[in-house]
């Protein structure tokens, strides 16, 4: 599945950036909310998901990082969010808020961070629907792939349930893609490789065709 994330969109053309990527062929679409206290950046919010939904075509990964997500669950829900994804750095009731994600009929992810252990969801992986492995430090486009990272998919992989779907954020590219989805990642998302290509279309089969592992 590929996930472009908006991040790296032209927002002063939001509409028509959706509906580029869209018609390339995304799966979905990912949304970063930044609060500039969970990381150094600030960006959008439920006002942005929100407008966006009214003219997408596919479901929103809404991505929250934030000290504080459980405050938020039901605006993004009402949003038009479809995927709530947390932090277990910032989680207090991990289990409970992927609880509270579903009662609406929402799909809940848990994430973490470069320098957190997979051993950190562990616990968790039985009721989650998702997990999204930063492959950067959150906070920033543009980054650079950490490699490393994989050992942690490949560890979640092997320890959680067969239907848990597996996600990679952070420097995905055709080269990186295919490396991830070797480890067992199942959803990419990609930012500037696919935002800041010449063919938007061809960006997205390229990440699809590296879903195609020997």
């Amino acid at each position: 599945m590929i996930s472009p994330s908006l991040l790296a969109a032209d927002w002063l053309r939001l509409g028509e950036e959706v509906a580029s990527v869209q018609a390339a062929g995304a799966d979905q679409l990912h949304l970063d909310v930044m609060d500039a206290h969970f990381v150094p950046n600030l960006t959008m919010g439920p006002q942005f998901v929100r407008a966006v939904a009214k003219i997408a075509t596919v479901p929103l990964e809404v991505h929250l990082m934030m000290d504080n997500a459980e405050d938020y669950i039901e605006r993004f829900v009402e949003a038009g969010a479809s995927t709530l994804s947390f932090h277990v750095e910032a989680g207090r009731d991990p289990a409970g808020l992927a609880a509270r994600i579903h009662g609406h009929g929402n799909r809940a992810c848990i994430t973490l961070n470069p320098d957190t252990p997979a051993s950190a969801v562990e616990d968790y992986l039985g009721v989650v629907d998702q997990v999204l492995v930063m492959t950067v430090h959150p906070g920033f486009g543009g980054q650079k792939f950490i490699p490393e990272m994989l050992d942690k998919v490949r560890h979640i992989r092997r320890v959680g349930p067969p239907g848990v779907d597996i996600e990679v954020d952070g420097g995905i590219n055709p080269r990186t893609a295919r490396s991830a989805v070797k480890a067992g990642a199942n959803i990419l998302v990609a930012g500037t490789a696919i935002f800041e290509a010449v063919d938007r279309r061809r960006a997205i089969e390229a990440l699809r065709d590296s879903m195609g592992t020997d």
